[in-house]
């Protein structure tokens, strides 16, 4: 089990994890993938989302993860400490292995130049939660009305 392991240490596996993710990341993509990515304090860990958008047949979600973690498995020490969300586009399912591989190690190389960019890895700043007409912005983006107080 050398540099090339898959430990568990080394994967996003609770939902607040990533939800967190969701919320404070910078996106990067390439053809058939793209991914968020947020700073850590210590080694990169991996999640990835495979939809059945992507395909509707299990074997093939299946073959795009397993390129995922093969990919991942060998690039893991040279990768920069962050959380990483990889999403299969709907394209994945129509390439071959090689290409997939390709194109992930395209994106991996993206990911190293964004956290090289930044001083301290990936800087992520939350956006501010402005009030627009006294309207709050909503966490999918559109505007909503606040609730009026109620008198009961």
């Amino acid at each position: 089990m050398g540099s090339a392991s898959f430990p568990r240490a080394a994967r996003l596996l609770r939902p607040g994890d990533f939800a967190a993710l969701r919320r404070a990341s910078r996106r990067v993509g390439a053809d058939h993938f793209h991914a968020e990515a947020a700073p850590r304090t210590s080694g990169p860990r991996l999640g990835m989302a495979v939809s059945k958008r992507v395909s509707k047949r299990a074997v093939e979600r299946n073959r795009i993860k397993r390129q995922i973690r093969e990919s991942y498995r060998h690039v893991r020490p040279q990768l920069p400490a962050l959380d990483i969300l990889v999403v299969a586009r709907t394209s994945a399912a129509t390439h071959d292995n090689a290409t997939l591989r390709a194109d992930l190690i395209r994106l991996w190389d993206k990911l190293r130049r964004l956290a090289a960019a930044a001083p301290d890895g990936v800087r992520v700043e939350a956006p501010p939660r402005e009030r627009h007409n006294g309207q709050v912005p909503a966490a999918s983006g559109r505007t909503t009305t606040p609730p009026s107080p109620s008198s009961d």
